[in-house]
């Protein structure tokens, strides 16, 4: 392990440690990755608008999620599979996201056992369900959660069918889960409203749902009385040619008028792209993909600085905006531009101080 200076070096760390399979199971997406494009190129369609000569020597960076103190507005998607990424898997992820001071989501296919990653350090964990059986496994599936002592369950509700990812095909990687062919794989599909108040009625604590592409089901989720709505669109890697999650975001913030907490992620890297998500009326952003790189790079020590390297471009990028806490982030702070004249989030990926090449993400 090394002391990271760039998420751009963590990046290239993750790439020479990770085999192929491995590599392009984080990295891609579904069919021809217009999706994943899309949430990146609707976060570049964004500028920002700065505010001078204001007091900007103490800046604020934390939040409060549910009732959890976090030290930057920035959490732990869910990432299935993540013991082929790191040893310690699941409990690697929690435990940089503990020790840093924010919040993780545990994949249900995620090892190890649930029990084993909600114990293995002090701290807020929710945990995230994908439908893989009928109601009888669902009831006992959720009582350990409940055992277990996690904050929130986040379901799933994007994956009916398991998408066609063309870069995990050749590479031949077996995912953790297949829509299409795995055991209970057949109760996906039938995951509706009716279910979804069957499960919160017999989980009885806070409950998102995770998937959210519209605003009509923003709107229906509310109805049903789920407490965190989550954009995305699994990070471009199910429903090809998706609108990126940054572009929905203004109409569920509109559905939901401060009744629930939302959460954007997808294509979200650094700490100006969180910020434009604040601006824009989000609760937290949330990444799959950062956090799989930077546990690739070394582990759960590599998570924390990562977090830490974000944590200082989001103050930074707020002292240059003119403004010492979240709340004072608005739409004003924002305006359009053409996305085809920026350079991508990491440009300077492809040359590290070691002037080896990383692939082009």
């Amino acid at each position: 392990m090394s002391d990271f200076l760039t998420t751009s070096q963590i990046i290239h760390a993750a790439h020479a440690n990770l085999d192929q399979s491995a590599w392009d199971y984080i990295a891609g997406g579904a069919e021809t990755e217009t999706s994943m494009r899309r949430n990146r190129e609707a976060i570049e369609s964004l500028a920002f608008r700065a505010r001078v000569l204001r007091d900007v020597s103490v800046v604020d960076t934390s939040t409060t999620l549910l009732g959890t103190h976090i030290r930057i507005p920035y959490i732990l998607a869910p990432v299935g599979g993540l013991q082929q990424i790191t040893p310690g898997g699941a409990a690697a992820q929690v435990r940089g996201a503990c020790e840093y001071g924010t919040i993780a989501t545990i994949s249900s296919v995620s090892e190890p056992e649930l029990e084993e990653t909600a114990t293995c350090v002090p701290g807020t964990k929710w945990y995230q369900l994908y439908i893989r059986g009928d109601f009888d496994w669902i009831k006992e599936r959720l009582e350990r959660v409940r055992k277990a002592g996690f904050g929130a369950l986040i379901l799933t509700v994007d994956t009916a069918a398991y998408s066609n990812r063309e870069r995990q095909k050749i590479s031949g990687l077996v995912p953790a889960v297949r829509g299409t062919s795995s055991p209970g794989s057949e109760f996906a599909p039938k995951l509706d409203w009716a279910l979804l108040d069957r499960i919160k009625e017999f989980w009885g604590g806070p409950l998102g749902i995770k998937g959210i592409q519209a605003g009509e089901d923003a709107a229906l989720a509310l109805e049903h009385g789920v407490d965190i709505l989550w954009i995305s669109n699994h990070g471009g890697r199910q429903l090809d040619h998706a609108v990126g999650s940054l572009d929905v975001l203004p109409e569920v913030v509109e559905v939901a008028g401060g009744r629930a907490a939302i959460i954007v992620d997808g294509g979200f890297w650094r700490g100006t792209d969180i910020l434009k998500a604040i601006a824009r009326g989000a609760s937290a952003v949330a990444t799959g993909r950062m956090h799989a790189w930077a546990l690739g790079a070394g582990g759960a020590p590599v998570l924390k600085q990562m977090l830490e390297i974000t944590e200082f471009e989001i103050e930074t990028t707020m002292k240059l905006l003119g403004v010492t806490s979240l709340a004072q982030l608005n739409t004003s702070f924002l305006r359009d531009v053409d996305a085809s004249v920026c350079t991508g989030a990491f440009p300077l990926l492809g040359v590290v101080s070691t002037g080896e090449r990383a692939p082009v993400l």
